[in-house]
């Protein structure tokens, strides 16, 4: 009688294990099916992204969007761009006010702390380590987006300041050689001689920039920790660093303000016309300048005393993305291919700086051209011979970039002196930065 029981318990059994082998790969089936559908159905995302630079920028950054656009046939991006530096910033400004900024701006470090400062920008810090990948970057590098209480931009090349001369002048200027460690006397001394041979040694520094890195030679710098106030409390410095500066014009050693109106562009300046030097600029504008007098060129470092504490590693721009930003992730990993991708680094060769990637550096020396390579080697030069840079430029420094560019130019004109000009420039520049105590 047990017998009959046994089969019938026996066949319920089998049962029940095909049945739970067909639920299993139903379910492993549904599970494939649901993560396939996941993959292909992607939302159309549309990304804008805006920059500003000239024709070869804007070439080879139409080519890295194509590339992106093609490995993620989801993504559209819609491409905003001015070839004029000042032109880009009117259309910002609007544009910021309406909260109808672009997903991805391209932002300079004068206009940074003033975008971040007004919460225009979304804290990158979720996406560092996730959508972007910062394996192989620098924490200097990282933390040069650190604003306040956020991290606003991700460094899309790094800069260096240097000297960028074409050897043959320095020759027909009687001078063998820049001295291995060039100090401010030397440099008066050089510019003597360029004049001495009927040629410029530079035409000038930019005002800010220069004074900054000589601020930093004598360890102090041009604005305190928090952006209220001047970095630095005896004027004797900017008398010295201006009192240089504003000796070489009034001897005619480096060309007037009246003299360099003359110039209707970069092909008729005196460095193209092989009656100059060189000059002093950050290094991603080398490429630019050398191609531009189409003569060979190279990059001496910067002035001392304590060069090594003056200098330092700079990044070139930002991308930054808006706080009102709908796609900010998808934003994240455009970001991310652009600083991490080696094809779009091909593109790219390091014209908006070194890349920040070590491997992206590694991998696209082959491809580059020697006065690339000139830039590159000058800026691992920098990382070894370097101090960290400061925290960016506070809210109110184009107001006084330009407080310091009228100063300047009354200094020319001798209707200040230098003592006058120190005096009054700490007056505004301390006037500005007290509004960003009640910030």
């Amino acid at each position: 009688m047990k017998f009959p029981q046994l089969k019938l318990a026996l066949a319920f059994l089998v049962m029940l294990i095909l049945l739970s082998a067909c639920q299993g790969n139903m379910f492993q089936s549904m599970l494939s099916n649901n993560s396939g559908s996941r993959e292909a159905s992607k939302k159309p995302v549309t990304i804008r992204v805006a920059w500003w630079g000239g024709d070869a920028r804007h070439d080879y950054t139409k080519k890295v969007v194509e590339l992106y656009e093609q490995q993620n046939d989801h993504v559209t991006i819609e491409m905003e761009y001015n070839a004029n530096y000042d032109d880009y910033w009117k259309r910002m400004a609007p544009q910021a006010a309406a909260a109808e900024l672009p997903d991805i701006i391209q932002i300079d470090t004068s206009y940074y702390a003033q975008y971040a400062g007004k919460q225009l920008f979304a804290d990158l810090t979720p996406f560092l380590g996730n959508e972007i990948d910062i394996s192989n970057i620098s924490e200097n590098v990282i933390r040069a987006g650190i604003y306040k209480d956020g991290n606003y931009g991700m460094t899309l090349g790094i800069n260096s300041l240097g000297f960028q001369y074409d050897p043959e002048m320095l020759i027909k200027a009687g001078i063998e050689r820049i001295p291995e460690h060039w100090t401010w006397d030397d440099y008066e001394q050089l510019a003597a001689k360029a004049q001495a041979a009927g040629i410029y040694i530079d035409d000038g520094m930019r005002n800010e920039i220069f004074f900054a890195y000589y601020l930093r030679t004598k360890g102090e710098t041009l604005y305190n920790a928090d952006g209220t106030g001047l970095g630095y409390s005896d004027d004797a410095l900017f008398v010295d660093f201006f009192g240089r500066l504003i000796r070489l014009v009034h001897s005619k050693a480096a060309p007037t303000a009246d003299a360099k109106t003359q110039i209707k562009g970069f092909g008729d300046n005196y460095l193209s016309k092989s009656k100059q030097i060189g000059i002093w600029q950050w290094s991603n504008q080398y490429l630019a300048v050398q191609q531009a007098i189409d003569r060979p060129m190279a990059i001496a470092p910067m002035l001392g005393p304590n060069m090594e504490q003056g200098l330092y590693l700079k990044s070139s721009m930002f991308f930054s993305i808006a706080e009102t930003s709908k796609v900010k992730s998808e934003a994240a990993k455009f970001i991310n291919f652009w600083i991490n991708d080696i094809e779009a680094n091909k593109l790219i060769l390091g014209e908006r700086g070194v890349p920040v990637s070590s491997e992206v550096q590694e991998a696209i020396k082959p491809f580059l051209s020697e006065a690339q390579q000139q830039v590159f080697d000058y800026v691992s030069w920098t990382e070894q011979n370097s101090s960290p840079g400061d925290p960016v430029d506070p809210v109110g420094s184009l107001e006084i970039i330009e407080s310091l560019r009228q100063l300047w130019e009354k200094m020319e004109y001798k209707q200040i002196t230098v003592e006058e000009a120190a005096q009054l420039f700490r007056a505004e520049a301390s006037k500005i930065l007290e509004k960003n105590k009640q910030a």
